[in-house]
């Protein structure tokens, strides 16, 4: 090999290298890998797909996203939604390619592409970057900052603790328990990771938050205890459409309305009536019990008129 680098002649050392591959496939044949899986994997190896894709992705993503703000602050034009869609299109073909990567490593490694930590991190950010689409089909900014999530996660995945390299299966994992258990458990972590966007906001406040004033997170203070009932109230009313005798515009529109009394009693009521933590005015009463009789009196014939229309009208 030395002497065909400095002559430029590799007859022998081909030859050489033709003699060592029969004589593996002579006595190893059983675990040889075929010639397709090694150009495979040169290829994969070549193109570093997914060291790539978290800059790609972080690139569309935060252009699409300031593209949308841009247009949250002025009027929407033509050139805008063609330029969004167009960012959207760019994001969509990037998972394609990400998809590609996963089903190369798959075939190359002949085990489903989650198995270790570095393999583990691409299938996250692929299932993040998946939810992102389906439940962004109507949201655009949702795709944006799905995709600059989904940069963040790749870009983890090739930091110098995660090893790339392609391993055998650990023979704990060898079993089908890998396609269903460690599948459906690592691909829930991207619509997890969908909330963490949202949870990120809250992060940042916290940044600017000293030591917590009372050291735990519940206590059944009354403020906590009347935002858990809110909680509940407003998760029956979203439900009710799936209660048949509950169906009807008139009674979800009304109980949109009484559902927002439990609001106010957590705002108003326990500051006003209540002795906790939270209550700051206990003892103003601002809120009379009049303005509650006539809101209830009011919401009643609104509701009663309401009701007279909607089953001459909407009623079928």
């Amino acid at each position: 090999m030395n002497d065909a680098k400095k002559t430029g002649n590799y007859k022998d050392a081909n030859k050489l290298l033709d003699a060592f591959k029969k004589t593996q496939h002579q006595y190893g044949a059983s675990v040889m890998i075929n010639d397709k899986k090694v150009d495979t994997e040169v290829l994969y190896n070549k193109y570093d797909i997914f060291k790539k894709l978290y800059s790609w992705y972080m690139y569309a993503g935060s252009l699409l996203f300031i593209i949308l703000i841009i247009e949250i602050f002025k009027s929407r034009s033509k050139a805008m939604r063609i330029t969004a869609t167009v960012f959207k299109l760019i994001i969509l073909g990037l998972f394609i390619l990400h998809t590609a990567g996963l089903i190369a490593r798959w075939y190359i490694s002949g085990h489903a592409p989650w198995s270790d930590a570095y393999e583990s991190m691409i299938y996250v950010a692929w299932a993040t970057m998946l939810f992102g689409l389906v439940f962004g089909r109507k949201s655009d900014l949702t795709i944006a900052a799905t995709a600059f999530v989904t940069a963040m996660i790749l870009m983890v995945a090739h930091w110098n603790w995660m090893d790339p390299a392609i391993a055998n299966l650990q023979p704990v994992l060898n079993s089908y328990w890998l396609m269903i258990h460690v599948a459906v458990i690592v691909a829930s972590y991207g619509p997890f990771t969908l909330g963490m966007i949202l949870g990120l906001v809250a992060l940042f406040l916290m940044i600017f938050t000293n030591n917590k004033s009372w050291g735990r997170y519940w206590g059944w203070d009354p403020k906590e205890t009347w935002a858990l009932i809110s909680i509940m109230i407003y998760a029956f009313v979203i439900h009710m459409r799936l209660i048949p005798g509950l169906r009807g515009r008139w009674f979800f529109n009304l109980m949109s309305v009484v559902a927002y009394s439990s609001i106010m009693m957590t705002y108003f009521g326990v500051n006003f009536y209540l002795a906790g933590l939270h209550s700051y005015a206990s003892g103003d009463q601002i809120v009379s019990v009049k303005f509650i009789i006539g809101a209830i009196l009011f919401l009643t014939l609104v509701g009663y008129f309401a009701y007279r229309k909607y089953l001459k009208f909407y009623k079928k």
